[in-house]
């Protein structure tokens, strides 16, 4: 059982109707240029935003798969609201599950009172607790976490961080300051190879210095103080040497000759199952691991790139290609997957898998996917992931939390995760009108809604604003009071405390 407040308003009480699923489907289970980035750091955001990246899938073949129609359409949205939350009306829970209730509440009527709300997350369940000193994450709890991956590159740069009460901290200290209790970091299989993340004049900037940010040594150093600071540690394993997305997801350079697609699989477990146990044997074991990165139209699809932006995406051989548009081509990803999973299991049962997809509003893409990875294909693991970003048209809150009360019918022994958003609307910009809070109040009242990952909250781009001030004279980041201050607000309905020692953790302004 879970702690969390009750509005004092019900707004309405809903039963779920009868999915209809057939018993076959439960048998499975980015950018505006900061001051020390570099222009290759775009490259995600014009993949992820680009609608035209789904042709990348139609590789010429006797044996292509066709799209539903509604999978490479873009619906437009408009921001977050209250109201979007917190409608009665049944229409928008049509072809839910039967013998489920769902309390519609309005957010903006939350309370000091509280109730206990059942909660169904697989995991050991616990409440946030004990004294700032020994917290530490609880598996169980609402997960609200951060992408903070480029903040070990801030560090290197000689960044000083400072929270929204003006007093310097390190990022995990704010972090936890905040209510947030779990940590999401990047990962690429060689990032020095060239035209990758940490290729000279590519990703990182030269005044990080020679760190191979988000090779394995740099993320087993910046793992091992996540762990130390008491917060969930997520890994998210890109398979590839720069940034993979939903319009490239280049072969990593050591592996770019391999033919057979039994070797590429077995390289995917081999170096799956090398980081995943070097972690461990470091003492960050990690909590849970995501296969892939936004991997809707596959992964392990494209040769190595000819620069820095991975502009030239050409598709590997088809007896390697992981792209969804052909049957060897899922059958290829499928595979990888299992591999990847199977390695991660084989380090330690207890952590947790994650697949990874985008674009949450093209409900038949998502559950086409979801048929031809889980159903078709056999591939188990504990979590589906989703990237959310409103500015990329993805919808906003109420649509996902249609979307995933939808698949917890036809998947009712998958949880479900944001593992990324931001909430802005449109690019560098966000409007305050609470989508941030919204989307963990939403994640929250969902049974097999597990939480969320804010991605990289000193960035902001094409995806949205980000919550830290740059100072480039003075090498300051400070976290901006408004945009921390939304999910201060947030904590006590999601049953999170901040963590701030000698001080009282409800209160969002108790350092004043």
């Amino acid at each position: 059982m879970k702690k969390i407040a009750i509005g004092l308003v019900l707004i309405g009480v809903s039963v779920y109707v009868s999915c209809g699923t057939d018993s076959s489907a439960n048998s499975a289970a980015n950018s505006s240029e900061n001051p020390i980035s570099s222009a290759a750091f775009s490259s995600r955001v014009l993949n992820e935003s680009s609608s035209s990246a789904i042709s990348d899938l139609l590789i010429s073949s006797s044996s292509a798969v066709n799209f539903p129609d509604s999978a490479i359409s873009s619906s437009s949205t408009g921001n977050a609201s209250t109201e979007e939350l917190s409608s009665s009306s049944s229409n928008a829970f049509s072809g839910l599950c039967s013998s489920s209730f769902v309390l519609l509440l309005s957010s903006s009527t939350i309370s000091s009172s509280s109730e206990e709300l059942s909660s169904s997350v697989a995991f050991s369940s616990s409440s946030v607790g004990g004294s700032s000193s020994s917290w530490a994450y609880s598996s169980g709890e609402y997960i609200l976490g951060a992408d903070i991956s480029k903040f070990q590159e801030y560090e290197a740069a000689g960044y000083k961080f400072y929270d929204t009460d003006g007093g310097q901290k390190t990022i995990f200290q704010i972090l936890r300051n905040h209510g947030f209790n779990y940590v999401r970091l990047k990962t690429f299989v060689s990032p020095t190879s060239v035209y990758g993340y940490a290729y000279s004049g590519c990703e990182v900037s030269s005044s990080y210095g020679p760190a191979a940010f988000g090779g394995k040594d740099s993320v087993i150093a910046y793992a091992k103080r996540v762990k130390a600071a008491g917060l969930g540690l997520l890994i998210d394993i890109h398979y590839s040497d720069n940034w993979a997305d939903p319009g490239k997801q280049h072969v990593p350079y050591p592996w770019r000759n391999i033919a057979s697609s039994s070797v590429m699989a077995d390289s995917v477990y081999n170096y799956t199952y090398n980081l995943i146990n070097a972690l461990k044997n470091a003492g960050a074991t990690p909590d849970m691991v995501q296969i892939g990165n936004e991997i809707t139209n596959g992964f392990i699809r494209h040769a190595p790139p000819s620069d820095c932006w991975g502009a030239d995406t050409v598709a590997l051989p088809l007896s390697v290609n992981g792209g969804m548009g052909t049957s060897s081509g899922i059958w290829n990803t499928a595979m990888y997957l299992k591999k990847g999973f199977a390695a991660v299991k084989a380090v330690s049962s207890s952590i947790i898998t994650m697949a990874h997809i985008e674009s949450p509003q093209n409900t038949a893409t998502v559950e086409w996917w979801m048929n031809a990875i889980i159903n078709q294909q056999g591939v188990s693991f504990d979590v589906m992931g989703f990237s959310a970003y409103t500015a990329y048209s993805h919808g906003t809150p109420s649509t996902w939390k249609t979307l995933i009360a939808s698949l917890s019918c036809s998947y009712p022994k998958l949880k479900f995760i944001i593992a990324e958003y931001n909430g802005g609307s449109a690019s560098n910009a966000y409007n305050h009108d609470r989508s941030r809070a919204l989307t963990n109040t939403m994640m929250a009242s969902l049974s097999s809604g597990l939480g969320s990952f804010f991605w990289e909250p000193a960035e902001s781009g094409a995806w949205g604003k980000g919550m830290f001030t740059w100072d480039v004279s003075n090498k300051t980041l400070t976290a901006n009071f408004e945009d921390f201050e939304e999910f201060d607000g947030v904590l006590r309905s999601v049953g999170l405390k901040r963590i701030t020692p000698g001080k009282a953790e409800w209160s969002p302004r108790s350092w004043r």
